[in-house]
């Protein structure tokens, strides 16, 4: 039996795991991984994930969290600047969902909901009929993120939750994207029109570090990074806005998650 099969599927995992998605638990977590205490864990890291260093800063690199929020070399990530190109703003593996009436994510019996996802009815109704782009990061995946495209942009709103993995097992049993804490800011671009981008955060994952307020978001320029654990990118776009690569759609038909790179075009304007 593996960690997440105990944790949410036998009682006394779950017992365990009401005690370790505990923001205090993240917090002191997130403290050990900050100190240089924790540099031991970056060699079996890299090992086990396979991360190729040639990729990366790390220079001057002294604990884990410095490490996982490592920066990409300047070249490894271009990002596609076509105005009518639709670019992923991170790296991950990709699900899009059609937004219709009230269902959004429906994932082994959960549904999630935009004005659950939002906590605002409103900004919500203005989503019907458009698309939900899910970018599910993994622990080896870059975890700094760009702004998915240009425009004004709006203050960040965080919403507190209970810290639960992403990884799939989680979701069976725990709506996932309405128990994290999670933060979004609004973006009104003159291509795709109002897109919003949100960042959720995971279990034992101590910080969603936004580096800017409101004001103006530039396609591709860093927005923030997470640190220690697999998290999210959600972009929501209004109906008509963007068409998603075929290859992207078939896969999400399937149920198939799609690798990506920030920077890469993932679909077009409408």
């Amino acid at each position: 039996m593996d960690s997440l099969t105990f944790l949410y599927k036998t009682i006394p995992g779950r017992i365990f795991l009401k005690l370790l998605t505990t923001r205090a638990v993240s917090k002191t977590a997130g403290a050990f991984l900050d100190s240089r205490c924790s540099a031991f864990l970056i060699k079996s890291f890299v090992q086990k994930n396979g991360i190729n260093l040639d990729d990366y800063q790390t220079d001057g690199i002294k604990t884990f969290n410095q490490f996982f929020r490592r920066k990409i070399k300047n070249d490894r990530r271009p990002y596609d600047m076509e105005e009518s190109h639709l670019a992923a703003p991170c790296d991950g593996l990709l699900s899009v969902w059609n937004i219709k009436a009230d269902t959004v994510i429906p994932v082994k019996q959960s549904q999630y909901t935009i004005q659950s996802l939002l906590k605002d009815e409103n900004l919500a109704s203005e989503y019907k009929d458009g698309l939900c782009l899910v970018f599910r990061l993994c622990v080896d995946n870059y975890h700094r993120y760009a702004y998915a495209d240009s425009g004004k942009k709006g203050p960040n709103i965080f919403i507190p939750g209970v810290l639960h993995t992403v990884r799939p097992i989680a979701l069976e049993d725990s709506p996932v994207f309405t128990e994290n804490c999670r933060e979004y800011t609004v973006i009104e671009n003159s291509v795709f029109g109002k897109l919003v981008q949100m960042e959720v955060g995971a279990m034992l994952v101590g910080r969603i570090v936004n580096l800017e307020g409101e004001g103006t978001a530039v396609r591709g320029k860093e927005k923030g990074f997470f640190e220690y654990g697999g998290s999210t990118i959600i972009v929501l776009l209004k109906k008509d806005a963007a068409v998603i690569n075929e290859n992207i759609l078939k896969n999400s038909a399937a149920g198939i998650e799609t690798p990506v790179k920030m920077g890469e075009q993932i679909g077009i304007k409408a």
